[in-house]
């Protein structure tokens, strides 16, 4: 969020449309100011809580800064050396306190309301938060297949307060160099400045449209994809006051800036396509609404932004900002819901509102108005981040105590798959704590046991052959190819090549099937390549058998289908002469199963789904006439589902980690039936 506009010194601007050398006297930007960042933040909350999407209302904030926090160091730098050190504390005392005060209210409401599987995100989220890196920790899990599926944090907005917080720290540093090499000449370092700002736009945003086209979820996240929006503020703040337009242009530009930004989060899906090319249409639009300015008349969009409620939830913006995502998320979780309707969004708003209104008088304002030193500053600061560390670390330490050791597969109490396979009773789940722990779940993604810690690759430039270690010349080679399900499989493979000296390769990549087209994501063309890699590997490897996938998209309705591109590269390794058995797919749901294991406990039938309405009688690959004679299906039906239901615990262990993925757990205790069918298949 950017500053208080009111906290800096001096006019942020000499004149609209006119020069500064003009007779008439300077103006400050501050209705116009407040105005737009009250407009900005009312979309962001808008449209997270009715619309569940994202406005670009955060690009904007992202702009502001970089007007503001430029108009005020080049003012400070053409007087002389700038002193960072009280500058910084300035503005750790605007950002720190009201965002450190919603971090620790978070860490005790996540304690008593969020599900235990939610727990270390969380905590991990909180931290990063707390140092204002939470971009990167994002940006990270979106390059990580296991974490893409984790559910929002309480804390995820705090993303964009780091992009911010880091802006901060390395901009003044920026200037202050600039101002050196200029020798403290106003005139020299206008120049200096915007020929610095243009480079730096220019490098950056083609950063941005290069990375967002390569990996938008990364680019979302990542700081150097949104520095040009800051230096396009900046850019504008030293050349506005040259800009001379005329009133009737400017009140076109204020009303296109306001239109172009309330709509531009219902024409484009803003956190699909977003930074790129696509975020010029918000910063654009906020450029437009700061070259309109106040024009006087009764018509202008400023009459509207420069009114008094207008006026005031700039004032509360960076408070509600803060505080609307996870009164959100809290409320979304307490009535075990996916989004909010049109009254329950009313009663989220109203509560941060409120919430926004205490923090700014009984927070902001005080620390504002009181005549502290920049030691005083720094030292809050400080004691604050350390709080919210502290507190972090110790929720974490409970959550790892609190999984404890609740025992493992196979014992008496946790049979897991085989409950099914022996005809076991399915019950007593009450008495006996499902494994594994449910704050832990979230880890628990298979190939992670031992010394193998093969994952899929994080990109698609990469087809590495990660391969189990045999005692000696191995029996049979066995190649596992495809997306996470096939992942899922190594758990239950590894202790049967581990057994008989079985020789275990993997080919893997997150969201990519073994198949000839991009069956999850049609305009994903980077998997088809892959794939066509990773088909020649395995033919130059000869192995004595492929395991992959046989179908997709288990889901109630009976969707389960195979792709024509699965038996495609069915037929490529029969005419290598390479058998392939192919399983069929698990049941994928609608939100994560933990969750409401937790909610509901965990012989909830809600927390399951029939075995009629995801599974049909006959397997979907049984109708595709001419199917190559290679092939084997693996059908594991009868290990995640008894006769009737395909149930979220099975055997006093948890059978999926999030909405679609098995556990590592549980794959282990189908290993013996995953064996006896391997033999029935391959006469191994």
């Amino acid at each position: 969020m950017p500053q208080n506009p009111s906290d800096l010194p001096g006019p942020v601007n000499a004149g609209f449309g006119r020069p500064a050398s003009a007779t008439r006297a300077p103006r400050t930007f501050r209705p116009e100011l407040q105005g737009l960042r009250a407009l900005a933040v009312a979309l962001v909350v808008v449209y997270h809580v009715w619309i569940g999407r994202v406005s670009g209302g955060v690009d904007v904030f992202f702009v502001l800064s970089g007007f503001l926090i430029t108009g005020s160091l080049f003012r400070s730098a053409s007087r002389g050396p700038l002193s960072l050190g009280p500058m910084w504390a300035r503005q750790a005392t605007r950002l720190v306190p009201a965002a450190f005060v919603v971090l620790i209210v978070c860490i005790p409401l996540g304690v008593a309301l969020l599900p235990e599987a939610r727990w270390l995100q969380t905590v991990k989220e909180v931290l990063a938060s707390a140092v204002f890196v939470e971009n990167w920790r994002l940006g990270t899990d979106a390059v990580d297949y296991a974490a893409q599926h984790d559910t929002a944090s309480v804390v995820q907005h705090f993303w964009s307060l780091s992009v911010q917080v880091q802006f901060y720290v390395v901009w003044p540093l920026l200037v202050a160099l600039v101002a050196l090499t200029a020798g403290y000449s106003r005139d020299k370092l206008r120049i200096h400045l915007t020929l610095t700002m243009i480079g730096i736009f220019v490098a950056s945003l083609t950063f941005s449209i290069v990375l967002t086209l390569a990996n938008q979820p990364l680019a979302y996240f990542h700081s150097l994809t949104r520095v040009w929006e800051f230096a396009l503020g900046g850019l504008l703040a030293l050349v506005i006051d040259t800009v001379v337009l005329s009133r009737a242009l400017r009140l076109a530009m204020g009303w296109a800036g306001v239109l172009g930004l309330v709509a531009c989060g219902l024409v484009l899906q803003v956190d699909r396509v977003f930074p790129g090319y696509a975020a010029l249409w918000p910063t654009l639009c906020a450029v437009m609404i700061l070259l309109a300015g106040a024009t006087g008349s009764p018509l202008g969009a400023d009459r509207l932004l420069g009114s008094r409620p207008m006026q005031y939830l700039g004032d509360l913006s960076y408070a509600l900002y803060l505080w609307h995502w996870p009164v959100l998320i809290f409320f979304l979780v307490v009535r075990g819901r996916a989004e909010v309707g049109l009254p329950d969004g009313a009663v989220v708003v109203a509560i941060s509102v409120v919430l926004a209104i205490a923090t700014h008088h009984l927070v902001e304002e005080p620390l504002r108005r009181a005549r502290l030193t920049d030691r005083s500053r720094t030292r809050i600061c400080a004691t604050m981040v350390v709080v919210v560390l502290v507190a972090a670390g110790g929720w974490q330490i409970s959550a790892y105590q609190r999984a404890g050791d609740l025992g493992t597969i196979g014992d008496v109490d946790h049979p897991g798959a085989m409950a099914l396979r022996e005809g076991l009773p399915n019950d007593g789940r009450t008495a006996v704590e499902p494994v594994p722990p449910m704050v832990t779940i979230s880890q628990d993604w298979g190939q992670q046991r031992g010394a193998w810690t093969c994952r899929p690759v994080p990109d698609q430039s990469q087809v590495p052959e990660c391969t189990l270690a045999t005692n000696g010349t191995p029996e049979h080679t066995l190649v596992v190819v495809g997306d996470s399900h096939s992942q899922q499989y190594v758990d239950a493979l590894q202790p049967i090549a581990e057994s008989r000296n079985w020789r275990l390769v993997t080919f893997l990549l997150g969201a990519c099937p073994f198949s000839t087209r991009s069956d999850t994501d049609p305009n994903n063309a980077d998997c088809v390549g892959w794939n066509q890699i990773a088909a020649d590997t395995i033919l130059a490897l000869h192995p004595d058998a492929v395991f992959t996938a046989a179908s997709r998209d288990v889901r109630p309705g009976l969707t389960e289908h195979t792709p024509a591109g699965y038996v495609e590269q069915w037929r490529r390794m029969n005419d290598a002469g390479v058998p392939v058995v192919a399983f069929r797919d698990n049941p994928r749901f609608a939100s994560s199963r933990p969750d409401c294991v937790q909610q509901f406990g965990a012989d909830a039938p809600e927390c399951g789904v029939a075995r009629a309405d995801v599974y049909a009688a006959t397997p979907p690959y049984e109708q595709i006439p001419d199917l190559p004679p290679n092939v084997s299906f693996l059908d594991m039906t009868d290990a995640l589902c008894d006769p009737e239901q395909c149930p979220a615990v099975v055997g006093n262990v948890l059978v999926y980690l999030d909405d679609n993925h098995v556990t590592a757990t549980y794959m282990r205790s189908m290993a013996p039936m995953v064996e006896e069918r391997l033999d029935q298949a391959l006469g191994w």
